[in-house]
Order: C-alpha cells, then sequence, then structure tokens
C-alpha cells in the first residue's frame, strides 16, 4: 500500500468512527455557528484579498457593466447559497449531523438537493463565490472559485468522502452514486 493511499484510509477510518458518535441538536448547531462564518465570510473574503493582489500585480481590469452584472452577481449568489443552506438543513434535522466530518451525518440523505446532485454544498459553494465575482467583476476571484472548490473540495470529496460514504452506506450509497450525477445537478428528475 501507497503512503498517500495509508494515509487517506486513516482519515476515512477517522471519519467513520466520528460518524458513529450522536449528537444533540444543540452541540450540532454550536459547531455550524463557526462552520458558517468560514464558509460564508472568511473564505470569500480570503479570495478576495487574494484576487486584488493578483488583480493588481497583472493589471487586470474590472468586467462589471453595472446593474447587468449586479443583478446577475445577486442572483447567483442568491441561488448558490439557498441550494448550499437547503443541504444543510436536510443534513442537520434528517440526517442528525454537519457538513464537517466530526459530527457527520448518522444517515445517507438522497432527497431534496440530494436528489438533483450528490454534492450540492460544493455546488451551493461555488455558485454563491461565483456570484460574489461577478458583483466584485473580478476574474481572478473568479478564476481562484474554481481553483478552491472545484480542485481543492471537489478532489477532497471524491479522494476521503466518497470513499467514506461507500464504506458506512454500501450498497445503498453506490445505487444513490449510480443515478445521481457528482456535482452539476440534473434539473429534470425522472419520476419514479
Amino acid at each position: 500500500m501507497k503512503k498517500g493511499e495509508s494515509m487517506r484510509n486513516k482519515i476515512i477510518n477517522k471519519i467513520i468512527k466520528w460518524s458513529r458518535r450522536s449528537s444533540t441538536a444543540k452541540q450540532r448547531l454550536l459547531f455550524l455557528m463557526p462552520e458558517s462564518i468560514i464558509f460564508l465570510f472568511l473564505i470569500p473574503y480570503a479570495i478576495f484579498l487574494l484576487s486584488k493582489l493578483i488583480d493588481n500585480f497583472l493589471h487586470l481590469p474590472s468586467f462589471s457593466s453595472g446593474i447587468l452584472t449586479m443583478f446577475l452577481g445577486t442572483a447567483l449568489g442568491a441561488f448558490g447559497l439557498l441550494f448550499g443552506m437547503w443541504s444543510v438543513v436536510i443534513q442537520f434535522t434528517e440526517g442528525k449531523g454537519t457538513p464537517v466530518p466530526f459530527m457527520a451525518t448518522q444517515k445517507l440523505i438522497t432527497h431534496g438537493p440530494y436528489s438533483y446532485c450528490r454534492n450540492p454544498m460544493a455546488f451551493g459553494t461555488f455558485i454563491y463565490y461565483l456570484g460574489i465575482g461577478i458583483i466584485l467583476g473580478s476574474l481572478s476571484f473568479i478564476a481562484l472559485t474554481f481553483l478552491v472548490v472545484m480542485v481543492v473540495l471537489l478532489l477532497y470529496i471524491k479522494k476521503i468522502e466518497e470513499k467514506e460514504l461507500e464504506e458506512r452506506f454500501g450498497e445503498k450509497y453506490a445505487k444513490y452514486k449510480l443515478c445521481t450525477p457528482f456535482f452539476i445537478p440534473k434539473i429534470l428528475k425522472k419520476r419514479r
């Protein structure tokens, strides 16, 4: 076994161990507060600061065209925020967990936003950050959003989270994985 694979297996086993612990709604809510601040404000702010440095260094102009980009960015940001929040609420109320592995869901959720794609929080976060980038008119903010969400977050999901879910939920997750897209939501769902 390779060293990287061994490390991944240790992380997966740790997450599985954490997922066996149940938590109260109060514990989950207290845990969600700092997580929300990080994903809703701190990460976008860090991307903003870094994008300003890049824009200044590369002399990149803003692409803002006034009301149109403001409307588009606000619409995308609001949609992404609501879609992501919907998935967090479902995890919290029905899954009895949080998005973070320390308080993982207690059951596999396949309805609500999870019926559109397997990673609605990641998709919602990406769209939310994309909306912010459009409002700012910053190409570097949008590029950093792709880098942070598409590369870092999706790599983690593909390499760690999916393997952990396969181990925890077995055949049920395998069937869900076969009929539900990974990241881009399936707009038209088949009636079952």
